[in-house]
Order: structure tokens, then sequence, then C-alpha cells
């Protein structure tokens, strides 16, 4: 019957997917536009990457635009991976160049997904795998079991290295000073928090900001900037764009593949 074959073509196809991603080269938490960004370009190297996000829909503060109004703006330095994700784009003089959102992160999650990174929607990463000092992978649940509070246990995915892309919160980096009692690459050895709007400052320090802050945890987007201390920067994305582009050139880097 054709309602049983629909049924058994999600899910055999789903837990295959699921199966081939409990041991990854990158682990990915949060589904803004510097994570996938990171996907696309470890992907396309070769990587065995992942991205897991707690949302229905991935892409992070780039769908809304500011304030509801559905367009962004990219800087001059960050157009070479526009063009990469083939997004249209109109200049705006001084540099700056105006796109839609909606096109804009969906381009981005078509990309990433066709040059082969796993995106996996509804999935929240509650802890990580911590062994030798060293994060290891992640701890992941259901969305909705966290949300109600249900004790449910969650599954374990293996993953040479992590990166924190969850956004203001920076919630990897935090979870992991607070429950291991470890020092991060960071001026107080903690979590810091963004500071106020700063667009310039913002964009910059962003960038400066995506590196590896302990051993196998890297952090890129605002999550950069929540760890570091540094300024927010509002609707404009190429920071987001460059710090995705910059975490997953030094996981290529070092995983060498």
């Amino acid at each position: 019957m054709i309602e049983t074959k629909v049924s058994r073509g999600i899910i055999s196809t789903y837990f295959d997917k699921l199966q081939e991603c409990l041991e990854l080269d990158a682990a990915i938490v949060g589904g803004g536009p510097s994570g996938i960004v990171a996907a696309y370009y470890m992907a396309k190297a070769g990587l065995k990457v992942a991205q897991f996000d707690r949302k229905l829909a991935p892409g992070g503060g780039m769908w809304g635009g500011a304030m509801m109004f559905n367009q962004i703006v990219i800087q001059e330095e960050a157009m070479h991976i526009v063009k990469d994700f083939e997004i249209n784009h109109t200049p705006y003089g001084d540099g700056l160049y105006t796109m839609d959102s909606v096109e804009s992160t969906s381009s981005l999650l078509y990309h990433a997904v066709h040059a082969g990174a796993r995106i996996f929607n509804c999935y929240s990463v509650e802890d990580v795998i911590f062994k030798d000092n060293k994060v290891s992978g992640v701890v992941v649940n259901w969305t909705p079991v966290l949300r109600e509070g249900l004790h449910v246990d969650p599954l374990n995915i293996l993953a040479k290295v992590v990166v924190d892309g969850t956004g203001h919160d920076s919630e990897i980096a935090a979870t992991v000073a607070r429950k291991n009692g470890i020092r991060l690459d960071t001026e107080t050895g903690g979590v810091i928090g963004e500071r106020s709007l700063d667009v310039a400052s913002g964009e910059q320090e962003v960038v400066n900001g995506t590196k590896e802050i302990y051993p196998g945890l890297y952090v890129c987007g605002m999550a950069a900037s929540a760890v570091s201390g540094t300024p927010r920067m509002g609707p404009i994305f190429g920071g987001m764009l460059l710090s995705g582009k910059k975490v997953a050139d030094q996981i290529i880097a070092r995983l060498g593949k």
C-alpha cells in the first residue's frame, strides 16, 4: 500500500542518514549563516560534516532581515563568498550591497546540502562529549523533548571538532566551561558576553574572534562575539559569512583532507 511505502521510505532513509553521521569530522551546533557557510566549505573540501539546529527552519537571524524587512546588507569584503553561493545582489554605494534575506538564506542552505553537508533540524545539543580534556562530540536530543521537560535520554555523536555557532548565547562554550571547570581562550577564561552595537568594530572583531577556544572546540559568528566580548553588529552579514569561511579554513587545514 502507498501509505506504508511513504512511511517506510521516510523512516529507512532518515535513519540511514543519521547512522552515517554518528562519527563526524566536524559537528556544527546552530543553524545560523556562519555555521551554514562553514558547513558548505568543509563539505566541499571532503570533510564529513553535520549541522544541528533546534529550529524547524535553520538559517538563524538571516531570514528576517531587520525588523522583518527581508533585506540584508553585505560589504565588499565578503562578496567573494556571496558569489560562491550565487546570491543576487544590488550595489548600494560605499562598498555595500543589498540582498533579499529569504533568497540569501535559502541559497546558503541549498549549497551546503548539495556540497555534502548534513543538516538536522529540530535537534538541540544539550551537552558535549568531553574525553581526555578535549571536546570530542555532541550530545543531542529532540528540541520538543527539552522544551517539554521530558526525562528522555539523549544520543551521542562523536566528532573530531565541534563548532559553536549558537549565536548570542554561545551555549556550547558556556556549557563546556561550566561543566568541566576549564578555561577558554578568552581574557577571563569564560564567556565574556557580547557588547552593545558597533557595526564597524563588530564586523571586524567577529572575524578576529573566530578560532579554537579549547581543544576540539571552535567558535564562529555571533558565538565568537559573545565568547570574546565584542560588539554586535545588526543586520549586516558580511562578518558572519567571513567568520564561517575562516573557521572552515582552520578546520580543513587541521584535519588535512
